[in-house]
């Protein structure tokens, strides 16, 4: 038995149902794949049998690589890196689609990372199919005027349709987390506000939601200087909380902001 490692957030999916639930989300023949955190290869192996064209893993854990080496031989193509650290859109010229058991740690930092790394056109995948803590799996699909809505689901529905699939116990997982997790597919969305750089947005959303529970006044003062022009054309109501402004407002915002 492989000992999962605490600090790398691991957790690994052991349930056969589960992964060939996972699995059964999307078509695999002919794709590339790109699988974050595969463990000792439970979910590789039933990816594998699917007949991918080709299938990436990136895996930070040493021990773990040489497992999957002798494992898997040449049918895939191992990374052994820091998913934070990858650059995805140099792993392949295909656009990928992305299966992941992300490290809890991390998970809400390498989603946030892919969205702000988009380019406004271009994406490098067809969809991200991964797993979260429940509990972030609600803050990510959460709407507008909800006690869960926050940062993270402005950027991520701001750019991309998501669907939530099922949750999965802990008891599918060695060793068991203390929560449950949830599958959440991710698809790219033809229509959105154009922002230059996204990274304002992300600025916007945490200065904002850095005071959930209080009016929005604080937060535009520190960002706009209290700009009354600005605040007449977005018509902003500043005693409004950060929850009750939509994804189109906070992009506005985001534009304004990067013209002062």
């Amino acid at each position: 038995m492989i000992k999962a490692k605490k600090s790398l957030g691991q957790n690994f999916l052991e349930d056969r149902n589960i992964i060939k639930k996972i699995i059964d989300t999307t078509v695999i023949r002919d794709e590339t794949i790109l699988e974050i955190g595969p463990g000792t290869g439970n979910l590789t192996e039933y990816i594998l049998k699917k007949n991918p064209k080709e299938l990436f893993v990136i895996e930070k854990d040493n021990n773990l690589t040489l497992i999957l080496e002798q494992k898997f031989k040449d049918k895939i193509k191992i990374i052994n890196d820091d998913i934070l650290k990858v650059n995805e859109k140099e792993i392949t010229k295909d656009k990928l689609i992305v299966f992941g058991n992300l490290p809890y740690n991390i998970s809400t930092e390498i989603l946030c990372k892919w969205i702000i790394n988009l380019n406004n056109e271009l994406f490098w995948f067809k969809s991200l199919i991964l797993m979260f803590q429940k509990e972030v799996a609600d803050r990510i699909i959460s709407k507008m005027n909800s006690s869960h809505y926050g940062r993270l689901s402005v950027l991520a529905n701001w750019r991309l349709r998501i669907e939530k699939v099922f949750d999965i116990k802990p008891s599918c997982f060695y060793p068991k987390p203390k929560v449950d997790s949830s599958l959440l597919i991710f698809k790219p969305k033809k229509s959105f506000l154009k922002i230059k750089d996204a990274k304002n947005l992300e600025k916007i959303t945490r200065v904002f939601f850095n005071h959930r529970r209080k009016m929005i006044k604080k937060p535009y003062n520190f960002l706009f200087d209290g700009n009354q022009r600005i605040q007449e054309k977005l018509n902003l109501d500043l005693s409004l909380r950060p929850q009750n402004l939509n994804i189109e407002t906070y992009c506005n915002l985001a534009k304004e902001y990067e013209n002062l």
